[in-house]
């Protein structure tokens, strides 16, 4: 896909990732990357397709071999926006971020932020089909994934630093036990349900 856009004389390429969509918990996270096509790091693939082991391998070596970019999107915005609004106010935050800025934008998903202003293409299963995506879904993961962890030691119960948010099991059960915190979405139904219990 990079080839592709090079062949018709696109030069900075960025492949566009968000992670952080379905969890009842944290901030949704996006990634924007430029690899050097010519340096590319050994073994990339969908970030769903990789050990975390894999994962945190590859993280400091995309770091150290493209020009990327790491942004957030808080979960005041997702209850105040949507969780789709919300995960592309962090994609445009990525990319805003990248410098030197790139002139053409591939991005997962099959919607394009509104307010980006480089030419874009949306890529459905996007980090399985482009280099550049994947690379950008690895670092979006490994950095909301510590977000939560983080999050954890402050919150204990909820199992963040297992489950990064997402509605587990043991998850699921703490919300009803120990409550909501302030890092949950209250516009998500079962963070909802639970504050507005009659």
């Amino acid at each position: 896909m990079e080839q592709a856009a090079q062949s018709r004389g696109y030069t900075r390429i960025a492949g566009v990732d968000e992670v952080g969509r379905g969890p009842l918990a944290g901030p949704v996270t996006a990634a924007a990357v430029v690899l050097d096509l010519a340096a590319l790091p050994e073994g990339l693939n969908d970030s769903k397709k990789l050990t975390p082991r894999r994962r945190a391998a590859l993280e400091p070596e995309i770091m150290a071999r493209a020009c990327y970019a790491v942004a957030h999107a808080s979960v005041e915005e997702i209850d105040h926006h949507n969780i789709l609004r919300a995960s592309h106010l962090a994609m445009e935050r990525a990319v805003a971020a990248l410098d030197p800025q790139p002139d053409y934008l591939l991005i997962d998903g099959n919607l394009i932020p509104r307010d980006l202003r480089i030419p874009a293409e949306a890529v459905v299963k996007g980090d399985g089909r482009s280099l550049s995506i994947a690379a950008a879904s690895i670092l979006a993961k490994e950095a909301r994934d510590r977000i939560m962890v983080d999050l954890a030691q402050q919150f204990p119960g909820y199992g963040w630093e297992r489950n990064a948010g997402y509605p587990s099991k043991q998850h699921r059960e703490a919300l009803i036990k120990i409550g909501v915190t302030p890092h949950h979405r209250r516009s998500f139904k079962p963070v909802h349900n639970i504050l507005y219990q009659e």
